[in-house]
């Protein structure tokens, strides 16, 4: 992973809370987990664990994986459930919140992260129940892709994976938060300027730097 996701993973960690219920998607969230100090934070994982952790390469357990088939460790008092379990928590809002990657968002705080018209990705996995299930959705994600254009959209040109809107957009360059139906400019990060946000964002916003909000 890059610095850059790194920065963002770092800022996502802020935003958790003491014991919390917390499910990491893949990419930029799974990163968020090395910035939470202490074991007060409890990462679910969609295939049936609560108290997922890091796990050092030498203790690795080939049968002990997360949803997206990476290898993790069990912290103090994990417990273990099926899949149809797991999802019962989610669409039961038993998970707190949610932090998923994206590969675009639309003004209105809409997700698209399953699916590229013409392309076969990994698929829509958990995403669709917890942006439904999750009290708080948290997005990280580059602020452009690859070819330099925005992925922050007025209308997302790929299929959305739910209604729901997000509730914070955390990328390389700014914060934002979606406010009564607005995304709202709360926060530059570090290095960016706003004029660099304003040309890289096609989607409208509030610049509410100024109040904090």
């Amino acid at each position: 992973m890059s610095n850059m996701q790194e920065i963002i993973a770092k800022r996502a960690a802020k935003e958790l809370e003491k014991n919390q219920i917390v499910n990491l998607g893949i990419g930029i969230p799974t990163l968020v987990a090395n910035y939470i100090e202490g074991d007060d934070v409890f990462f679910h994982t969609e295939n049936g664990m609560l108290g997922v952790v890091d796990v050092e390469e030498e203790n690795i357990d080939p049968n002990l994986v997360n949803a997206g088939k990476f290898p993790v460790g069990e912290g103090l008092g994990a417990s273990y459930f099926d899949s149809a379990a797991s999802f019962g928590m989610i669409r039961g809002g038993h998970v707190d919140v949610a932090i998923l990657g994206v590969l675009q968002i639309d003004e209105h705080a809409r997700i698209a992260n399953y699916a590229i018209p013409g392309k076969t990705i990994l698929g829509v996995g958990g995403a669709m129940d917890l942006l439904v299930g999750a009290k708080k959705v948290i997005v990280t994600t580059t602020h452009t892709a690859k070819d330099g254009k925005s992925k922050i959209l007025k209308d997302c040109t790929f299929p959305i994976t739910t209604t729901r809107s997000a509730d914070i957009i955390i990328t390389n360059l700014a914060v934002f938060k979606y406010i009564d139906g607005v995304l709202h400019l709360t926060e530059l990060m570090p290095g960016a300027t706003l004029e660099q946000v304003e040309a890289h964002t096609e989607a409208a916003f509030i610049n509410s730097l100024e109040r904090g909000q």
